[in-house]
């Protein structure tokens, strides 16, 4: 099947209220454009500079999402133009996305990455430490970004139940969060739920994920480079 038939099948099973991240990464601008082409608009890619590349050559109604982790000196790469950036887990990160929106004159929206998996690879937040950072008298400094909900990866494992219960964590952390009131000042704006990928995205739906990140299912395996 082609790019724009696999795309089409999957926005067929989604449901409306979820939004869908083609995730791009190593992948050529041709088949971005095949995915364009078919009406996709936002795109996920997980490393600043090969995203910058892609967005001066693609047309400019794109939204980038950087769905990586992200190292602090090279946020000054993708301020002037991303979307929403998936992967913040530190105070530290958070003031310098903010520093370089600023200096674009850009409000950029992040996303807190909660650690809820097993595997000590995973980055991300414990809740306390999210909780603690959203409370916290610094953040209401920083006028330049807008925390606007939370991201998980679940553990990479064949046990669904173990990923559902994962899913769940956060769900739960997710619901809390938007009914705290450090959130009250955001009402709606705190309303993503990041979670689920190519080999998890039903169950991550199942448990109320609203973005999921999908790659492999619509463009192929990855390009290794």
């Amino acid at each position: 099947m082609t790019i724009a038939e696999n795309l089409k099948r999957f926005k067929n099973e989604l449901p409306e209220n979820v939004t869908l991240v083609a995730v791009s990464k190593t992948k050529p601008v041709s088949d971005l454009m095949e995915a364009y082409n078919a009406g996709q608009r936002v795109f996920g890619e997980n490393k600043i500079q090969e995203m910058e590349a892609k967005w001066q050559e693609m047309p400019k109604d794109i939204q980038w999402h950087m769905i990586g982790h992200v190292q602090r000196n090279k946020v000054k790469y993708m301020a002037p133009f991303v979307s929403l950036i998936h992967a913040v887990d530190s105070f530290k990160l958070l003031n310098e996305i903010n520093k370089e929106a600023e200096k674009n004159g850009r409000i950029i929206e992040c996303l807190l990455q909660i650690k809820i998996a097993e595997e000590d690879s995973k980055f991300g937040m414990h809740e306390a430490d999210a909780a603690k950072l959203l409370a916290s008298e610094e953040i209401k400094t920083l006028q330049n970004v807008k925390v606007v909900g939370l991201m998980g990866m679940a553990t990479f494992t064949d046990d669904t139940k173990q990923i559902s219960e994962e899913f769940q964590k956060l769900k739960k952390i997710y619901t809390e969060f938007r009914i705290q009131p450090f959130n009250s000042a955001q009402g709606d704006n705190f309303r993503i739920l990041s979670m689920g990928m190519s080999g998890d995205y039903k169950i991550a739906i199942e448990n109320g994920s609203n973005l999921v990140r999908v790659g492999s299912a619509i463009f192929g395996e990855r390009n290794y480079q």
